[in-house]
């Protein structure tokens, strides 16, 4: 399963390549397993200061350097410093979630006449892959090149069928790609040998201003005219409603805190993009008015789901000695739509053997 990465890279790839990365990815220890097995963390680096930091523990991006309209670089991302902080408990900060990111309802679902239980870690209801998701594993890594010559890092890993209570043997890979145009490339791949519901995403927890202060002062739009509602569990109802005329509606840039108070316990939605059909789509832009910093998000996927960090609470402190307080990170998920293997109206999201999963995320930063 799996042989090509490069046909992954190829297939759905937007904008010039032929600006290749300059630097080598750099491998260091990050620490080690209780098992005593050995964590790696990889240093991927632009010719314009731009650094990614991302370990092969849970694919967790643990630092995100950018450059601010005066020059000074950043860390625009929430995060430890160190492997023991991240095997502890945390709110997926910078991590690939699945194998289904996002909410499972009652967490169980049914698939070709049978019915399967999974963990229910939020609630009553199944998140982010379970106790142990994709999240919580070690990855293989493999540091490999592109058609254009640039390294890229390749991250895999196997879940054998019934780990968290999903069927099939589900091969996943995961390759961060560093460019100059300031992308942070991310392409998700997978295959299985039986039916099973996949939605990987990347759990990122954005500060444009480098954990200074709250987002609630960053400027958002958003790429959605719908967004799923959800229940008082933030289970979907099935129901796709208007933003127009709500505090839901980001289709013009406004201060994420502008109307944040109209809506419950904060941001935890998932947005309906438009102009969707397969192919690559902006999703949303992230603006810093005091450093100059700006994020694009562009996705394969249906949907994204904005997340205002409503659950920080001043209880972790980050990099840098930062307490994370309320609205301290704010995470653009892109993804499928929450409990779709419940919900017959939403985009199909089993994959079947023979199938290939392949999506990609792209975060694109500048300076305005």
């Amino acid at each position: 399963m799996l042989a090509s990465v490069f046909h992954a890279h190829s297939c759905r790839e937007a904008g010039n390549r032929n600006n290749k990365a300059t630097m080598k990815i750099e491998k260091r220890i990050f620490g080690q397993m209780p098992d005593g097995e050995k964590v790696h963390i990889f240093r991927l680096t632009n010719k314009n200061g731009m650094i990614a930091d991302i370990t092969n523990y849970g694919c967790i991006v643990t630092s995100l350097k950018i450059p601010g309209r005066s020059g000074e670089v950043s860390d625009v991302v929430l995060g430890f410093e160190t492997l023991e902080e991240y095997l502890g408990d945390h709110p997926y900060f910078g991590a690939v979630v699945g194998r289904y990111a996002n909410r499972i309802a009652g967490a169980r679902f049914e698939l070709d006449g049978r019915v399967y239980n999974l963990a229910a870690n939020n609630g009553n209801n199944h998140l982010h892959g379970g106790e142990r998701g994709l999240d919580k594993r070690l990855w293989d890594y493999e540091i490999v090149q592109s058609a254009e010559g640039s390294e890229m890092l390749l991250l895999s890993y196997l879940s054998p069928d019934g780990e968290e209570g999903y069927p099939g043997n589900l091969a996943v890979q995961v390759i961060f790609d560093l460019n100059n145009d300031n992308e942070l490339r991310i392409i998700f791949r997978a295959e299985t040998d039986k039916a099973t519901p996949v939605n990987l995403a990347h759990h990122g927890y954005f500060n444009l201003t480098g954990g200074r202060e709250p987002v609630t002062g960053h400027e958002l739009r958003v790429n959605a005219s719908r967004y799923t509602e959800v229940n008082e569990e933030l289970i979907p109802t099935g129901r796709l409603l208007a933003v127009e005329g709500t505090a839901m509606d980001f289709r013009d840039m406004k201060p994420v805190g502008r109307d944040i108070s109209d809506v419950a316990g904060g941001y935890d939605h998932n947005y309906v993009i438009d102009d969707t059909g397969g192919k690559l789509n902006k999703a949303a832009v992230l603006y810093d008015p005091s450093s100059g910093r700006q994020l694009e998000v562009l996705t394969t996927q249906p949907g994204v789901q904005l997340y205002t960090g409503n659950f920080l609470d001043g209880s972790i402190a980050g990099k840098d000695d930062i307490v994370y307080g309320k609205h301290w990170g704010l995470c653009l998920e892109t993804q499928h739509f929450p409990d779709s293997p419940n919900q017959a109206s939403f985009p199909d999201v089993i994959l079947r053997p023979g199938e290939e999963y392949l999506e990609t995320a792209i975060y694109r930063f500048s300076v305005r």
